[in-house]
């Protein structure tokens, strides 16, 4: 077997992984990667319809990822008492967010701070968030569906509407550790690593 059936193994591979992301940013960049590969094989082996085929899907994976990066999108924070649409969201996908984080057994709590966040007015992420103190708001559930994971909805939640947690009078959000892949989220938000006796915490400050 030459580099070259290695190559086609490769590419074939690559591309069936893509397909298992949930990301559609990612799945685009992996089967672009995939596309270039098996492209490169089809025309090393004259398979002229191979080559041009996964060209195609190269320049389909470029303008779709090419409109992910320059689509202007537009975000909004919607607080929610509809117990009903909360915990159908929070159902549907309960096994997803525990996944990175502990999921309370409260959440329906009508003292906590419930939180949507709309992205192109889809309901694209939710905060469960509750009070621990007069300046202090520990976050409980940090979520947003696998489509649009990509860090905007973070971003706009904790940099562009910080002064939605001031008016309400916070002066600190808090959090816990969750996953690592979690954690690496909190340090991206701007969350600094506290070790408070034997437990951490993530801190951000307002």
């Amino acid at each position: 077997m030459g580099w070259i059936d290695f190559l086609g193994y490769g590419a074939s591979l690559i591309i069936l992984i893509s397909l298992l992301m949930n990301s559609v940013k990612r799945l685009r960049w992996i089967n672009l990667f995939g596309a270039l590969l098996f492209a490169f094989y089809g025309f090393v082996l004259n398979a002229i319809p191979v080559g041009l085929m996964n060209s195609g899907i190269v320049l389909i994976n470029v303008y779709y990822l090419f409109h992910m990066y320059t689509k202007k999108d537009f975000f909004n924070l919607m607080t929610t008492k509809d117990a009903t649409y909360f915990n159908h969201f929070i159902q549907a996908y309960e096994k997803d967010i525990a996944k990175f984080m502990e999921v309370d057994a409260h959440l329906a709590d009508e003292a906590y701070l419930k939180i949507f966040i709309l992205r192109n007015t889809v309901p694209a992420g939710v905060v469960v968030a509750k009070p621990k103190n007069e300046t202090t708001l520990e976050i409980m559930i940090d979520y947003v569906t696998p489509t649009y994971r990509d860090f905007k909805m973070g971003q706009f939640l904790y940099t562009n509407q910080k002064q939605y947690f001031q008016d309400l009078g916070y002066q600190k959000l808090i959090s816990k550790p969750g996953s690592s892949t979690h954690q690496e989220y909190l340090k991206k938000m701007g969350f600094d690593e506290v070790k408070t006796g034997k437990q951490i915490i993530f801190e951000k400050k307002l």
